[in-house]
């Protein structure tokens, strides 16, 4: 989202903090900076008035508020069943688990020991000056939003340091995370710098006296001296490196630096320098370009898609290349457009020209990250969630999809944790596209997905890390936090939209 919006068109969004429910899952689209929110939908509203009366039904027999039911196992299956209620069959879940929480409960505790490995997490740097999400609560306090806001200076202090260690670590069976950055033209405006991940990763695994988080170098082609900066992230021993080809998206409209992975002139520069200090990973942001962007800024339009991913990737076949929301288009857009587009043609705009990539360029060292792809249509049209997880395997192998929640953006990712756990592509999409299902939520599909591919690639034995990870101090803090009843916030951090009035098209 571009810093350069006015009060007015900030107190058109409202903090996301402040939505009247906490639900187990979001019931409308939550954005950071990265896109303007869609408003929220109709089948949203349903989902949650459905959930609404089931906390009150189902939490009423047990003692329960609204806000502890959700807070319970049984709560967070009885939104997946308002889900299916609303979208068809798209989760395993049954009302007796909603009904029951013993059952919920029992279900709950055979799957926190999974391994799972979120290789793209975010929190924000403590002198940060993307004030955007202050200014936010500051507008919205005037706007009359929350009267209470005129009387509090608003921090960010949820979306830093501690709070990420709690969302991440102790309300979501996330074992292993990677601390990711994005950069900026302007200096100050990264989210972390690269030694500030480096400085995170020694903090988590200094105190939990094991290797929780795993840290990214950010680099930026074309940026003066990024050649420089590189090597200087490279000294760091980050396990991968991230780069964002629109240049700078923090600040879209004066982005001076935008770069395509398959320029031999500039970016090949930089993967001879990853090469050489043992970097095998490069992550890229691509898509989140929904048309209603790419009409405001058509000039970065030629960065964003992944038609620069097979030649790259080609090139360097000693790189992996990890193409983080793989490439998915229509976030910050109408889901609808995406779900109408799958069902004329089959496709999905991005992701499936990603998924064909290695067929088309004989290649095996690209992969797709789900980051805000998962997160976003998940809530907003689970039927296109489907079909991209269908486009992606098809396309890609099981073995390419990748782990990522772009959490905290996103809140916690438990959620999301759990919405993959129960996915399943739907048996009429499956026979149409030829989609194999997904299947358990510790099956061979799911196990891939959410640690056997990131593990390969990060070099993790999952026996080894498991065994390792049982016994730090995150694990005893987190066992005696669910001894006493564990208290998951679910707030989303970030900005959505109060009702569906508002033109968002004009914004980013």
């Amino acid at each position: 989202m571009s810093n350069q919006l006015t009060e007015e068109e900030l107190a058109s969004l409202m903090p996301s903090e402040m939505l009247q429910h906490r639900t187990p899952i979001p019931t409308q689209i939550v954005s950071s900076d990265e896109f303007y929110p869609d408003p929220q939908n109709e089948r949203q509203k349903e989902v949650e008035a459905r959930m609404l009366a089931m906390a009150d039904e189902l939490g009423g027999k047990q003692g329960l508020d609204r806000r502890k039911f959700f807070q319970t196992a049984a709560g967070m299956a009885a939104a997946f069943v308002a889900m299916n209620e609303v979208y068809g069959p798209v989760f395993e879940v049954s009302k007796a688990e909603a009904a029951t929480p013993a059952m919920a409960q029992e279900r709950a505790n055979s799957l926190k020991d999974q391994f799972i490995m979120d290789m793209h997490t975010h929190f924000l740097r403590d002198d940060t000056r993307i004030m955007g999400f202050v200014e936010m609560r500051k507008a919205v306090g005037k706007a009359g939003w929350n009267k209470q806001l005129n009387d509090h200076e608003q921090t960010i202090e949820d979306l830093k340091f501690n709070n990420y260690k709690k969302e991440m670590f102790l309300d979501s069976d996330t074992k292993i995370a990677l601390i990711s950055s994005a950069p900026s033209d302007i200096e100050q405006d990264w989210f972390l710098t690269n030694q500030q991940m480096a400085d995170a990763r020694k903090k988590v695994n200094d105190e939990s006296g094991s290797r929780r988080l795993f840290a990214h170098c950010v680099f930026a082609p074309g940026q003066p001296n990024w050649l420089e900066n590189l090597d200087a992230g490279l000294a760091l021993n980050p396990e991968s490196c991230k780069g964002y080809t629109i240049g700078d998206n923090t600040h879209k409209e004066t982005s001076r630096y935008p770069w395509r992975m398959d320029d031999e002139k500039v970016t090949y520069k930089g993967y001879e320098k990853m090469v050489k200090a043992g970097i095998k990973n490069v992550c890229v942001h691509k898509g989140l370009f929904a048309p209603s962007v790419e009409h405001q800024f058509p000039n970065l339009r030629g960065f964003v898609d992944v038609s620069d991913v097979g030649q790259a990737a080609k090139d360097w076949p000693q790189l992996n290349f990890i193409i983080y929301h793989a490439g998915y288009r229509h976030v910050g857009g109408d889901p609808k457009v995406a779900l109408a587009e799958f069902e004329r043609t089959g496709r999905i705009s991005w992701t499936s020209d990603l998924a064909d990539i290695p067929t088309q360029y004989g290649v095996n060292n690209v992969y797709g990250d789900v980051g805000q792809l998962f997160a976003t249509t998940l809530v907003a049209e689970p039927n296109v969630c489907a079909a991209l997880m269908g486009i992606l395997i098809k396309g890609m192998g099981v073995d390419r999809i990748c782990w990522g929640t772009d959490a905290l953006w996103t809140g916690g990712p438990q959620w999301q944790i759990e919405g993959l756990r129960r996915l399943e592509i739907p048996e009429t999409m499956q026979k149409k596209y030829g989609f194999r299902p997904l299947g358990g939520a510790t099956g061979p599909v799911k196990t891939a997905i959410f640690s056997g591919n990131n593990a390969r690639l990060y070099n993790v034995d999952p026996k080894k890390a498991l065994l390792e990870l049982k016994d730090d101090k995150f694990a005893k803090m987190k066992a005696a936090y669910d001894l006493n009843g564990p208290e998951p916030s679910h707030t989303r951090y970030g900005y959505v939209v109060p009702d569906g009035s508002i033109d968002h098209s004009v914004f980013v």
